[in-house]
């Protein structure tokens, strides 16, 4: 059995005399070394590193003056603040382990989230307030005493001020262990209770310093407009504050909100979706505002079109660095798109260390060049899913050399130069007539017709082949194009097997909060009939 705590196996590679510094460790330096520098900006703040540190360990001392214990886990529910990264160092500092959550779960989701994690506390933003209404009270491991508003109070929450009241602000750090746990990231499952992804301080630590190679160093200042609660964020927000940079925290993104504070603090860094690389260039005097001081923007979560890497690489200064990877770690690529213009329609190689491979349904490894499951092994590895073991080892592939490889879900190939094209989840692969169509092509294919802003491929029902693809098409402004002129140009483009059976016009196609077009729920209405 895969017990998830300090004795688990661990399957990432091992490293003789590797350096290991806990996060909430190396910070406590930045109050002497730094005191009057800005750590971080929101909307509401601006605090120096100084008066950061003060909270982070005010916010320690309240923890464990209430009882928590090392690896004690401490749910959180905000929107992006200078607060809410306080509380995440904080619960390091004081040796637990943290559980961001999403905003956008339902309550019952949420219900389920904090007990599957063992939550021991709860902090919860206004904005998110009203969520926690119906099940607050039947939290049986969350005392209300251990229930606290980080920016309001009524009768039934305390405020954050009256609830860290005169915690002393001295260094307050419980040392870790890289076996320790660092947080649990929920995944974005919309049925029964998502699973919860632990990572340990090892798997920290190496992230960090992989992406402090990429310039997020003591002079970078890294515009956050992605959620807490994603590891899209955590990638960039932990090597910043790791090596005392400066971050700009957006609550809710909007695209010429982004480029105001872009402009504003000489914004060096930003970890962006493709979606937020399209809204952005689309805002209407993208080209009057100073963008100057950027030096890299990343890119994940889904592949980034090879149409907007052009644009942005003309009209925006800096380099864009693609990054492929899971939540749970073990697959590492990336894509210099300076370097290799030539290479846009791909994720990039594999990081320095990591291992890509590709497997059939039958688990062989397959040639260059031939499509199947994308499987990884990297630094940085999940310990497992919290509590499931069984779908912990569900998630791993073992290679002929006996080493432990997981697995993406994502269908793809390796070309002869080594890098990796993404071509789908597993799961939005379509069945037609025998014949495997992969939705990103038919995809790109549409996105070649200039009238096409957005375009999602799915499979639905059809008696002749099984299942057939449908393309649910965004048009562009003030674009007049029919469904059966784009139905015949798209597929004029297509090889036989892949042709589109149809096209549908919508206004907008539903996204995660990071950007993913949700498959699942554009097709439940089709094979629901």
């Amino acid at each position: 059995m895969l017990a998830i705590d300090e004795k688990t196996p661990d399957f990432s590679p091992q490293v003789a005399d590797e350096p290991f510094e806990p996060l909430a460790e190396r910070i406590q330096a930045y109050a002497v070394s730094q005191p009057d520098k800005m750590a971080i900006h929101d909307r509401d703040q601006h605090v120096t590193w100084k008066t950061l540190i003060d909270t982070v360990n005010a916010i320690a001392h309240r923890l464990r003056a209430q009882g928590l214990q090392p690896g004690d886990k401490v749910a959180g529910l905000s929107e992006n603040s200078v607060r809410y990264v306080a509380l995440y160092l904080g619960v390091l500092a004081a040796g637990g382990c943290m559980v961001p959550l999403s905003g956008m779960a339902s309550d019952d989701a949420l219900e389920l989230m904090i007990g599957d994690s063992d939550a021991q506390f709860l902090f919860v933003s206004a904005r998110n307030h009203e969520l926690t209404q119906n099940f607050r009270q039947r939290l049986a491991d969350i005392p209300p005493e251990r229930q606290v508003g980080l920016d309001f109070q009524d009768a039934h929450w305390q405020g954050f001020d009256d609830w860290l009241a005169d915690a002393p602000h001295d260094r307050c750090v419980i040392g870790a262990t890289p076996d320790h746990p660092f947080n649990i990231i929920y995944s974005s499952g919309t049925t029964g209770t998502p699973k919860g992804i632990l990572h340990d301080y090892r798997f920290r630590s190496r992230q960090i310093r992989r992406m402090t190679t990429y310039g997020l160093d003591n002079d970078a200042i890294n515009l956050v407009s992605t959620p807490l609660y994603s590891n899209t964020s955590l990638v960039s927000v932990l090597p910043t504050l790791f090596n005392g940079g400066t971050l700009v925290l957006m609550a809710k993104f909007d695209a010429r909100g982004f480029l105001q504070l872009a402009q504003e603090y000489r914004v060096t860094h930003a970890m962006l979706v493709p979606v937020q690389y399209q809204r952005i260039l689309a805002v209407e005097d993208f080209d009057g505002f100073d963008l100057s001081s950027f030096r890299l923007k990343l890119s994940t979560s889904a592949p980034l079109r090879s149409q907007v890497i052009a644009e942005a690489m003309r009209r925006w200064p800096g380099n864009i660095l693609e990054v492929y990877g899971l939540t749970e770690g073990g697959i590492s690529t990336s894509l210099d798109c300076a370097a290799h213009p030539d290479k846009w329609d791909s994720v990039g190689k594999p990081t320095e260390g990591s291992q890509v491979r590709v497997i059939d349904e039958g688990g062989r490894e397959l040639p260059q060049g031939e499509i199947g499951e994308i499987v990884g092994r990297a630094g940085a590895m999940m310990r497992g899913y919290y509590k499931r073991d069984q779908q912990t080892r569900e998630m791993l592939w073992a290679s002929p050399e006996g080493e432990i490889f997981l697995r993406s879900g994502d269908m793809g190939r390796m070309d002869e130069d080594g890098f990796l094209y993404i071509l789908d989840r597993r799961k939005d692969m379509i069945i037609s007539g025998g014949f495997n169509v992969y939705p990103e092509d038919l995809e790109k294919a549409l996105l070649a017709h200039p009238a096409v802003a957005d375009v999602a491929v799915i499979g639905i029902p059809s008696e002749q082949w099984g299942e057939t693809p449908l393309g649910l098409v965004v048009r562009q402004t003030n674009s007049e194009v029919s469904r059966d002129e784009l139905l015949e140009w798209a597929n004029a483009k297509l090889g036989k097997t892949q042709r589109l059976s149809g096209i549908e016009f919508r206004d907008t196609l539903p996204r995660s909060t990071i950007g993913k077009i949700l498959k699942r729920e554009l097709r439940a209405p089709y094979w629901a009939r």
